[in-house]
C-alpha cells in the first residue's frame, strides 16, 4: 500500500501535464504519482510516461468514471487528488496529506474560493455558479463546505473505499462533498491559491451542461439523503395548493348551502391525499435511510480497521 498516491486525472493537458508532474514530486518526494488518462487525443500519455509517472487509462469518458477507476484501484493511505491543468500550486499539498496522516481528515478540501479565484478565474458564471453551489449545499446539508467545486482534495482511504461513485463527469465533485458532510465525515480546508489555466490550455467544463448536471445532482442527493425533508416540503406545497383551492369552495357553500364547483372539489381531494402520501413516503423512506446509515457505519469501520493493519505492517517493515 503507497503512503501518498497522487492521482491524476487528465484529458488533452500536454501543455501542462510535465509541470504539475514535476511540482508533485517536489512537494511530495515519497508520492507515488498516478496519471489517468481519459481518451485524450494529444501527447499527455507521452509526456506523463517520460516525467517518471504512473500511466494508466480510463476509456469511458468522464471526469467520474476516471475517479471511480483510480480509487478501484489504488490503494494509500492518503490520497492527494489535483486537475492536470495546473491551476492548484502543489505547495499545498503537504498540508493538505498531513491533514490526513496526522489529523484523521476524511476529507481535505482545496478552498480557492477563500484566496484567489474570484481574481483570477476569467469566467464570470463560472464565479457565479461556485457561489450558488456552495450556497446550495450548505444551506441543505447544513455545513459550512468553502469550496464544493474544487479539484484539489486529499482523501483518508476509508473514504476513498466507501464512497459510491454514481456520477459520470464534473459533478462528481459535488458528489464527495455531499457524501462525505452526510456522513458525518472529518472534512477540514485548507486555503488554497488558484491561477487561472495558462495560454493554450482550455478549460473541459461546460458552464451551462455541466453546471445544470451540478444542480441536479443536490437535486438528487438531497432527495436520497434527506427523503423527509425533500418529501416533507413537497406535501406541504400540495397540502397549500388543495386548500387554496378548497377555501372558495367552501366559503361559497356556507354562504349559499350548495357546491357549485364539484370538479374543483374533486381535484383539492386528490392534491390532499397526493400530500398525505408525500408525507407517509417520507417517513418511510427516512427510515430506510437511517438504516442505511447503520450499515455504513459498519462497513467503514471495517474498513478502517484494514488501513490501520496495513499501516502498522508498513511500521513494521
Amino acid at each position: 500500500m503507497d503512503k501518498i498516491a497522487v492521482l491524476i486525472p487528465c484529458y488533452n493537458e500536454e501543455k501542462t501535464i510535465k509541470k504539475v508532474i514535476s511540482d508533485a514530486k517536489a512537494a511530495l518526494p515519497e508520492s507515488v504519482i498516478y496519471v489517468y488518462d481519459n481518451n485524450s487525443t494529444d501527447d499527455t500519455a507521452k509526456i506523463a510516461k517520460e516525467e517518471g509517472a504512473i500511466v494508466r487509462h480510463e476509456y469511458m469518458q468522464g471526469k467520474g468514471n476516471v475517479i471511480r477507476r483510480m480509487f478501484r484501484e489504488i490503494d494509500a493511505h492518503c490520497y492527494i487528488m489535483v486537475d492536470g491543468d495546473d491551476t492548484y500550486p502543489m505547495e499545498y499539498a503537504r498540508e493538505m496529506a498531513d491533514c490526513v496522516l496526522k489529523k484523521n481528515s476524511d476529507m481535505v478540501v482545496g478552498d480557492r474560493l477563500s484566496s484567489t479565484y474570484f481574481t483570477e478565474n476569467k469566467r464570470p458564471f463560472h464565479n457565479f455558479g461556485n457561489t450558488l453551489v456552495r450556497s446550495s449545499i450548505n444551506q441543505l446539508f447544513d455545513c459550512d463546505i468553502k469550496d464544493i467545486m474544487t479539484g484539489f482534495r486529499a482523501f483518508s482511504y476509508g473514504f476513498v473505499k466507501t464512497f459510491p461513485v454514481m456520477s459520470k463527469g464534473f459533478e462528481i465533485e459535488t458528489e464527495m462533498t455531499i457524501f462525505g458532510v452526510y456522513n458525518h465525515m472529518q472534512i477540514d480546508n485548507v486555503i488554497v491559491e488558484y491561477r487561472d489555466r495558462p495560454e493554450g490550455s482550455e478549460s473541459k467544463l461546460n458552464t451551462y451542461s455541466d453546471g445544470f448536471k451540478v444542480l441536479k445532482t443536490i437535486f438528487r442527493l438531497y432527495r436520497d439523503y434527506k427523503p423527509m425533508g425533500f418529501f416533507g416540503i413537497l406535501a406541504f406545497l400540495l397540502a397549500a395548493l388543495g386548500v387554496g383551492f378548497f377555501v372558495p369552495v367552501l366559503l361559497d357553500f356556507i354562504s349559499t348551502g350548495q357546491v357549485d364547483k364539484f370538479p374543483t372539489l374533486i381535484v383539492c381531494g386528490f392534491v390532499i391525499l397526493a400530500a398525505i402520501q408525500s408525507f407517509f413516503a417520507g417517513l418511510t423512506l427516512s427510515h430506510i435511510v437511517t438504516q442505511n446509515r447503520r450499515d455504513f457505519e459498519y462497513r467503514f469501520t471495517l474498513v478502517d480497521q484494514k488501513e490501520r493493519l496495513a499501516r502498522e505492517e508498513d511500521i513494521e517493515e
